[in-house]
């Protein structure tokens, strides 16, 4: 059983009401499609639980959702949160325009909130250090040089790369990332800019580095209009792999043109910031349930190891916060615990 956001890496939380499914606080399932997810409170992400682990939860979902008042429905979606605290969301034949306009809302709308007040208490924070320099008289010339500081400090993004490195990236490293399909290959090409360096990834590999770096790329975005014009863009393509398909040609290289939206960044094709910000949030979209799709068809594999390497993320990250002296303490004790030896009941 597993325990921890695929995507940001956090826990996901426990629930003592689904005996055979003891993960989660909110989890969506559709019993026509065979789905279960596990939604995170923290990012709003849907994580998709593997196979073997959803079936017996459905009855004991659908059970429970049925003797529950609901607290918000639709024709299509129903949500029912239990007096334990735990949230069920039923999907029943939905309408892509409705389930994406509903699944993605609450998650692009929640995280854009984070991200315009994460930069408001930035600039606060940025006024307050410039009024202190300034009365110190020291603020004159750096003062100028902090907006610039506290953007490039915090990671936006942590990716493990199939070869087991951890990559980590900035707000300026992500918002210059290119992703391009080769032509001649018919492959999809990231290449990205990150604390340590620059890399281009192929194939596999670059769709599941874009699908998580598109969060970071897409925190400011997500207003109830550009949802729902996303979805558009995703219902009139008819599935997300149609969609990409488009998008890679909206990405190609072409002749220079002007203003907002055009995918051309200074002669360089690909660059996925200056898309249109329907298009980004349809692009994540799309790659976000074409992995689905693939899983459910049978990749299943590819999904538990994205699993595991979330566990493995949040293990590495926890273990970055214990101090220096507290790991030599730990050290000690294991070496004491290897050399006592056992006592002899009979004293023999």
């Amino acid at each position: 059983m597993y325990s921890t956001c695929l995507y940001c890496k956090r826990p996901l939380g426990s629930n003592d009401v689904i005996e055979s499914f003891p993960v989660g606080r909110r989890l969506a399932f559709d019993p026509a499609k065979g789905r279960l997810w596990v939604v995170c409170r923290k990012c709003e992400r849907w994580n998709l639980s593997p196979l073997e682990e959803r079936w017996e939860a459905f009855e004991a979902c659908e059970r429970l959702f049925r003797r529950t008042r609901l607290r918000a429905s639709t024709d299509q979606i129903g949500m029912a949160k239990l007096a334990e605290g735990l949230e069920l969301v039923r999907i029943g034949q939905p309408l892509r325009p409705e389930f994406a306009a509903w699944r993605y809302g609450d998650q692009f709308g929640r995280r854009r909130r984070r991200a315009v007040l994460w930069t408001a208490a930035g600039i606060v924070a940025v006024g307050a250090i410039s009024a202190g320099g300034l009365a110190v008289g020291v603020g004159a010339g750096f003062a100028p040089q902090l907006p610039n500081i506290l953007l490039n400090l915090p990671i936006r993004a942590k990716v493990r790369t199939a070869d087991g490195r951890v990559l980590k990236f900035r707000l300026p490293d992500v918002q210059k990332a290119r992703f391009l399909m080769e032509p001649t290959a018919e492959r999809w090409v990231l290449s990205v800019k990150h604390t340590k360096g620059t890399e281009t990834f192929e194939g596999a590999e670059a769709r599941r580095i874009a699908t998580q770096l598109l969060p970071a790329i897409n925190r400011m975005s997500g207003s109830r209009q550009s949802v729902q014009d996303a979805v558009a863009k995703l219902e009139q393509a008819g599935d997300p792999e149609l969609y990409l398909a488009r998008i890679a040609a909206e990405l190609a290289p072409g002749p220079p043109r002007r203003g907002y939206g055009s995918p051309l960044f200074k002669g360089k094709p690909g660059v996925v910031h200056k898309l249109p910000t329907p298009t980004r949030l349809a692009l994540e979209m799309a790659l976000h349930e074409e992995q689905e799709m693939r899983a459910l068809m049978g990749e299943l594999i590819e999904l538990e190891l994205a699993w595991r390497e979330a566990e493995e993320i949040a293990r590495i990250a926890d273990d970055m916060f214990i101090p220096a002296e507290v790991e030599s303490s730990l050290a000690r004790m294991r070496m004491d615990a290897g050399k006592t030896e056992p006592v002899d009941p009979d004293g023999g």
